[in-house]
């Protein structure tokens, strides 16, 4: 049966404020307070809470037939905790309803994925902990910042114990293949593929509001009789997109909201199923492996990662940051931690971007490419001086893996303990088997005990002087 997988993802942008050469090694404290919190309620007003109250009138008003998929990142969720309860509210009552998963993906939604794997690792297992803490329920399927894979990251993926990820259906690594069937990592078979049907998706989150577009206006009917209408062995149809698209990129005014609450009732007028990606990769089989050495993105026609590596300025910020990964995987400063956090998300390197493209590129409080990377270098020249206060410049690589080899293997060591105090614990909780004595073997017992008790000790000799 033909089932369309919806996904979308919730990301705020932590605004870096104006930050001067010589502010450095004097001010510490890096963000634009007023604008972060103007930002994430501006959102939340126009798009979070009318998007989520929709998606949770589908669930009802459908019985539990429609189903969807949402992608937060630990940075988001600490900023949606603070300035917008609501909004957490609204993602309980979606969780309440067993009709929404929470996928996994790196904490900062940042770009460690291109260049250290252990600091991949740890964003994702601390989002991992950070969804299960605050919903009961830890992912069991990743995606990446932006959708970026590549073999290696796939590998990587499934190293961590995850059954699935989703990415982008690149025309380019497709070929004459469909996103519409479920692929995997040609270095981890077990890691199950989704991929994203870009015109479904774009058509949506890109082009629903744009009158000049050939199927303005689109309505929920058309759109399921496109998905109707594709070759019969086509099941899996993947429609990943922002959840601030709805109400931001597309107003609510354009009807986005309506024209998705009608969506479930055509589908199912089709015979057309919502599933979650775990019910797909758990029950669907792959077709075939995909082959991506190079990492891939849903972001511009490349759908590659220049649009935050492509040119000198962002190579060299992005270098420069990652040069102290494993002096701040060593310390245990709590500023520290969260500053690294927001200087690793993706858009500080959105910023620097100098490509041409055909949608409108938000900068922020900057003017130019070059403006962006100076306030941020000026930022990075600050944070690295803190953190080689603490593990100096003079403590050479080779020492701090050392410092990190012993400090993974003790953590695996705790591991380990930690499981088999839980198999320990488990087992004395396990009731006791009793074993039934044999009427025989206690009659038998008696007449012993009897025996015993009723012989008369002999008594003792003389012993003559």
């Amino acid at each position: 049966m033909r089932t369309i997988c919806l996904y979308f993802e919730i990301h705020q942008i932590i605004h870096l404020k104006r930050y001067r050469f010589f502010d450095i090694g004097k001010d510490h404290y890096y963000y634009d307070d007023y604008t972060n919190e103007v930002s994430i309620n501006e959102v939340a007003e126009r798009s979070y809470i009318p998007a989520l109250s929709a998606l949770n009138e589908m669930v009802k008003s459908s019985d539990g037939a429609f189903k969807v998929a949402l992608s937060i990142s630990g940075v988001a969720l600490e900023q949606l905790e603070i300035h917008a309860p609501g909004v957490i509210d609204l993602l309980h009552q979606l969780n309440d309803t067993g009709c929404c998963e929470f996928l996994a993906e790196p904490y900062s939604h940042g770009l460690s994925s291109l260049v250290n794997e252990e600091c991949f690792k740890e964003e994702v297992m601390r989002q991992s902990k950070k969804i299960k803490q605050v919903f009961g329920k830890a992912p069991k399927v990743f995606r990446n910042s932006s959708l970026i894979y590549s073999d290696e990251i796939g590998a990587s993926v499934a190293g961590m114990g995850f059954k699935g990820m989703l990415t982008e259906g690149a025309k380019y690594i497709l070929g004459w293949k469909s996103p519409h069937y479920m692929y995997h990592c040609s270095k981890a078979p077990n890691l199950k593929l989704l991929l994203r049907d870009i015109k479904l998706s774009d058509d949506i989150g890109l082009r629903f509001s744009n009158s000049e577009w050939s199927e303005y206006p689109l309505f929920a009917d058309t759109y399921i009789n496109w998905i109707d209408a594709l070759p019969q062995d086509e099941q899996v149809i993947n429609i990943f997109m922002e959840l601030c698209s709805l109400g931001m990129s597309q107003p609510l005014s354009s009807n986005v909201l309506e024209f998705l609450k009608a969506l479930p009732a055509c589908a199912k007028a089709k015979g057309i199923t919502f599933s979650t990606p775990t019910e797909i990769v758990t029950k669907s089989k792959s077709v075939s492996q995909i082959d991506v050495p190079d990492p891939i993105s849903w972001v511009n026609e490349e759908r590659d990662v220049t649009p935050w590596l492509g040119n000198v300025l962002q190579r060299e910020a992005f270098n420069k940051l990652y040069s102290v990964a494993e002096r701040v995987y060593l310390c245990d400063d709590r500023r520290i931690k969260q500053d690294w956090d927001y200087l690793q998300a993706s858009n500080n390197f959105r910023f620097m971007t100098t490509k041409n493209t055909d949608i409108a590129l938000y900068r922020g409080i900057y003017d130019s490419a070059y403006d962006a990377f100076t306030n941020y270098m000026n930022i990075l020249g600050d944070f690295i001086n803190r953190v080689n206060s603490l593990y100096p410049e003079d403590i050479d690589n080779e020492e701090l893996n050392s410092l990190l080899t012993t400090i993974r293997n003790q953590g695996d060591e705790l591991a380990d303990l930690h499981k088999e105090l839980e198999r320990l614990r488990v087992k004395a909780l396990e009731p006791k088997e009793v074993v039934p004595v044999a009427p025989k073997a206690v009659a038998s017992g008696k007449s012993a005990s009897t025996k015993k008790a009723s012989t008369k000790k002999a008594p003792a000799k003389k012993v003559e002087k």
